[in-house]
């Protein structure tokens, strides 16, 4: 089976043969296509036809599969295709035609798997493995399916500058970043997914481009409306004149890696920083383009929103009218705050109460549904969420964010008490939740998880400094030593500390973990899951004596379920009322906790499962 998906630019392979390409760069006077056969080394150049609109087109009868090209402006500049499906040569190099149709599709048939069956494993290809590749990452699947992960979630590929970077600074959003491999090294490591049963998301940056790289400033400044600034600098002009021809490049560009390279959904980045007042605006409608092009098939959007925006996951008949999910930072941070007692930044929302907080977030979703922030000065945060199904929110302990932009890169497993650790670990996989682990999360990895990037010698040094000035006002981080021990993003040491240690698995204290989150993931496939393709929604959250307690119904009547959680944080064992129902978990349950009662350690956490009375 072969899969391609049309676009109206870039380097588009013709039926008939050679090749059309096609560039938008309203503020060039002349452009040429300069293009290289093959392996050969000679350039040779061809004017391109202004078409209007700011459109250039040349149609190169010759041209083939593996040639390399890019465009020259009147100034001698010459820069890669935007819209390039490879850069074998980095973002400052040409662009490569690619074939779509080349690579055979084994599994024809996949056509996604239910949301509510998702279980999220979020990996950067480049440290998943020692050798940091698309086809190394793939002879690791098994053991994530085999463990019960039912989806990774790849940090984003879109072209980025050196050899190493996170790719939130990618400049060429078409082009998987040839320090992994190829496109269809790429497309083999979907296929290879897809015959495990998992699921393949890919995580999109649409708010802005990397600070390297992109130059589509020098022949297209439409791309850019520099009266709105972003964190990143002027944002990307989606209402604007000319942004018609902006929004169809990321529409096409979400398009493109569901059709053409079959991943199973998005994870689109910050969409609280997207400038666009149109309606719809462009998350609106990549979501409305995704859903009309899935056809038969299941194709998920989640969202990392700041504004906790509840109408972006609204439902109707059971299906998502815009976004399947959000990220969850909200759960996040309130177990980050019980865990460790931080409360600098955003964790000064959670700082009171963080354990009334974190049981809240798992009973509804959100912890911020309206009501005032503190860190942003009593301004009310969020929208009510109570008619959200649960599995609209994707919950966890870590995520890359959270982990690398601390100064020394530090997993919750190096901060906390590992049994408290794995007390919070076990709500979040036994709630109606989707989850979602960091890569090594689940044996324990002591790997940091480092900001690294490979820029160019200014752009280095200046990244460097950024980020110690950044933890300067922190207290441990005060002293000049002390900032001078934050790691060097561009050193190959923070990029290599921040790989897995695969052999972590099978040694002590990392086994064990790895053998209690094996525990909890058969736990939730085999009697939470089922009961999650209807709706499910939080019944009670209370805290008394440090122990947490959480219901939820699960499913429609008849044959809804009531789920129970109960959880133990206080310093020492306690004896609460045990939950009704059938026993589907434990952990640290201790013996003889008398008629009706649970003994439960420090950790301990208990779940039940019982009919709902009504049903």
């Amino acid at each position: 089976m072969k899969h391609r998906h049309r676009m109206p630019f870039g380097a588009q392979l013709l039926d008939g043969g050679g090749v059309r390409f096609r560039l938008w760069a309203p503020a060039a006077q002349a452009l040429v296509l300069e293009l290289r056969h093959g392996g050969g080394e000679t350039w040779r150049a061809a004017a391109m036809e202004a078409i209007g609109e700011g459109w250039w087109e040349a149609c190169v009868a010759d041209a083939a599969a593996g040639d390399m090209y890019r465009y020259r402006l009147p100034d001698g500049l010459c820069v890669p295709d935007p819209a390039s499906r490879a850069n074998p040569q980095d973002v400052h190099g040409p662009s490569q035609v690619i074939d779509p149709h080349a690579y055979d599709w084994r599994r024809a048939s996949w056509n996604g798997r239910p949301w509510h069956e998702a279980v999220i494993y979020e990996l950067h290809v480049g440290a998943f493995t020692p050798e940091g590749s698309f086809e190394a990452a793939q002879h690791r699947l098994g053991e994530l399916a085999e463990l019960g992960f039912t989806a990774i979630e790849l940090m984003p590929l879109a072209d980025f500058p050196g050899r190493r970077g996170w790719g939130y600074d990618g400049a060429l959003p078409f082009a998987p970043d040839a320090s992994y491999g190829t496109p269809e090294d790429l497309k083999r490591l979907v296929d290879a997914a897809h015959a495990l049963g998992l699921m393949v998301l890919i995580d999109v940056v649409y708010n802005h481009f990397g600070p390297e790289g992109n130059y589509l400033h020098a022949y297209c400044p439409p791309f850019f409306d520099a009266a709105r600034q972003t964190p990143w600098g002027a944002a990307i002009n989606f209402d604007g004149p000319g942004s018609r021809t902006v929004r169809d490049f990321f529409i096409h560009n979400a398009l493109y890696w569901i059709e053409e390279f079959r991943f199973d959904g998005l994870r689109m980045d910050a969409v609280h920083a997207i400038r666009d007042d149109s309606t719809p605006d462009i998350v609106q409608e990549i979501c409305a383009a995704l859903c009309e092009g899935a056809q038969e098939r299941r194709v998920h959007v989640v969202l990392e929103n700041d504004l906790n925006q509840a109408h972006r996951l609204r439902r109707h008949g059971g299906r998502p009218l815009e976004a399947t999910a959000q990220w969850n930072d909200d759960l996040h941070h309130a177990a980050h705050v019980l865990l460790t007692g931080e409360s600098d930044g955003y964790y000064l929302d959670f700082a009171d109460r963080p354990l009334e907080r974190f049981a809240l977030a798992l009973a509804r979703g959100f912890v911020y549904a309206g009501e005032p922030s503190a860190f942003r000065a009593g301004e009310p945060r969020g929208e009510p969420c109570n008619e959200l199904p649960l599995p609209a929110f994707v919950s966890y302990l870590q995520t890359h964010d959270q982990v690398g932009n601390r100064a020394l890169g530090e997993r919750i497993d190096a901060l906390a008490d590992p049994a408290l650790v794995q007390a919070v670990r076990a709500c979040v996989l036994l709630s109606p939740h989707v989850p979602m682990l960091f890569m090594g999360e689940e044996f324990a990895a002591s790997s940091p998880f480092l900001y690294f990037c490979d820029f160019g010698p200014d752009l280095a040094a200046a990244v460097s400094a950024g980020r110690r000035a950044e933890f300067a006002h922190f207290a441990a981080f005060s002293s000049g030593a002390a900032q001078e021990a934050v790691p060097d993003p561009n050193a190959d040491e923070s990029f290599d500390a921040s790989r897995l240690k695969w052999e972590e698995r099978g040694q002590p204290g990392h086994a064990e973990v790895l053998h209690a989150t094996r525990a909890l993931l058969q736990a939730r496939r085999a009697h939470i899951v089922p009961h999650l393709a209807g709706t499910s929604t939080g019944l009670r959250s209370e805290c008394a004596d440090a122990v947490l307690r959480v219901s939820w119904r699960l499913g429609e009547a008849p044959g809804s379920v009531l789920l129970h959680l109960v959880a133990n944080f206080a310093g020492d064992e306690r004896r609460v009322p045990r939950p009704a129902g059938t026993r589907i978990h434990s952990l640290l349950e201790l013996a003889n906790g008398g008629a009706g009662m649970l003994r439960l350690a420090r950790g301990g956490v208990y779940a039940s499962l019982e009919e709902a009375r009504d049903a």
